[in-house]
């Protein structure tokens, strides 16, 4: 898997490894650095051209800062930099998960209809239940990944398909009733 070319490389930009759970010491230590040297009122007497560059540098930083820090944005940006994930793609979900899934949302629907606080306690447990195995399953994959990167591209198929298993859960959230 070659990483994409078409996207900015924040790891590199930081000097860090592509990691899933980068050290987030060094990140933060690496935006302030940055913010101080690419702070465009420190440029404000150079030339239009300098001005540009320092404000791209400085606009990258941040970017850089908010997908790095946070795990969503870094799980989705590692993914696409390393061209498993394409923003839009169509990606079709095991048959099985989709059938769970079903289940999941035909409870929603008689909830709409009939409220109950004990059906929808019990789907909210398992929707809770899914969740946490594929946050485990994902937390897994992703410290293998980061500690052995000879191999790692390997595990990006299965890293991508609890990336959309993840969304496609955090979408049945919505539609939750609270409790």
């Amino acid at each position: 898997m070659s990483e994409q070319k078409n996207i900015p490389n924040y790891f590199e930009f930081y000097e860090l490894p592509v990691r899933f759970h980068p050290d987030l010491n060094v990140v933060k230590s690496k935006f302030y650095a940055f913010s101080k040297k690419f702070h465009p009122d420190f440029f404000a007497n150079e030339s239009e051209e300098k001005q540009q560059e320092v404000l791209h540098l400085s606009t990258l930083n941040n970017k850089a800062y908010q997908v790095l820090s946070s795990p969503q944005k870094r799980l989705k940006y590692v993914l696409e930099l390393k061209g498993i994930v394409e923003t839009d793609e169509g990606y079709q979900l095991p048959q099985s998960f989709l059938m769970d899934m079903m289940d999941v949302n035909e409870a929603l629907m008689d909830l709409q209809f009939e409220p109950d606080p004990e059906k929808l306690h019990q789907v909210n447990a398992d929707v809770n239940a899914i969740e946490q195995q594929l946050n485990d399953e994902l937390d897994g994959l992703t410290k293998q990944f980061d500690e052995n990167p000879e191999t790692a591209d390997a595990l990006l198929s299965s890293i991508k398909d609890i990336f959309y298993r993840q969304k496609y859960i955090s979408r049945i959230r919505e539609k939750l009733p609270k409790e």
